[in-house]
């Protein structure tokens, strides 16, 4: 992935900037593999930041984090969760229409036959 805030050479990204653009990676990013890729969320996968932690967790603790940005966006993801900063999130789910479903709708509407 290129960088996403092109600098002139020679200026060194502060952390804010840095910061930034990471977020702004994170906002765009959607799981290309695996459980939570295009196979079963189509078209795209699942947006990274709706990823859950237990699945994160399953990365941290058994099969090691992705190669390049990928993996190291999906850690900054997962110490978001850990510590409790979930809701930085909350843009990109507004911006989306909301959280991403891990289910299918249950049914919620039971029509049962008369009685006659």
């Amino acid at each position: 992935m290129p960088d996403p805030l092109p600098q002139p050479a020679g200026h060194e990204p502060t952390l804010q900037e840095a910061m930034r653009a990471d977020l702004d990676a994170i906002g765009r990013t959607h799981m290309p593999f695996g459980k939570f890729g295009p196979t079963h969320f189509p078209p795209e996968g699942l947006p990274i930041y709706d990823l859950p932690a237990e699945y994160l967790a399953w990365f941290a603790n058994k099969a090691g984090w992705p190669k390049g940005r990928l993996g190291k966006l999906l850690q900054m993801v997962y110490q978001m969760k850990v510590d409790g900063s979930d809701l930085v999130f909350e843009p990109f789910r507004r911006r989306a229409g909301g959280r991403s479903k891990l289910r299918p709708e249950k049914q919620r509407d039971f029509t049962f036959p008369d009685r006659d």
